[in-house]
């Protein structure tokens, strides 16, 4: 089934370029290993590549790249990724994410605890656009 089609909700808010990535990259992947998982995954990856998740959306990342140890190996595998989370990013860049999503206690967290209270907050952020 052609990406277009397919297109998750949280890339559908996203920008076209977000949307065309991931739709390029999806057809790719199912034209190479099939409809499935693996293709999504694989979307899922390139568009780690340029972007990041804030919210229920995602946003060009200020330096391309991987976005987590998941992303580092190179191959869409099953594993813990950091769910559109730029944790890579400094500490600064993800205290203001954290501060436009409005995270409390932001301000004590260490870089790790941002990481994960951001994918809380962009999780949360999806589940209300979805309702």
């Amino acid at each position: 089934m052609p990406g277009r089609e397919e297109l998750p909700s949280t890339v559908a808010r996203s920008s076209q370029k977000a949307q065309d990535t991931w739709i390029k990259t999806h057809d790719s992947a199912v034209e190479s290993y099939g409809e499935g998982e693996r293709a999504h995954r694989t979307a899922f990856a390139a568009l780690k590549h340029s972007f990041e998740k804030v919210g229920d959306h995602w946003e060009p990342k200020e330096e391309k790249g991987p976005s987590d140890a998941q992303a580092e190996r190179g191959t869409p595998a099953r594993g813990e990724t950091a769910g559109g989370v730029d944790a890579n990013a400094s500490k600064e860049h993800l205290y203001g994410i954290a501060q436009r999503l409005e995270i409390e206690g932001r301000s004590r967290m260490s870089k790790d605890e941002l990481v994960e209270a951001i994918q809380k907050a962009n999780d949360r952020a999806t589940a209300k656009a979805r309702s």
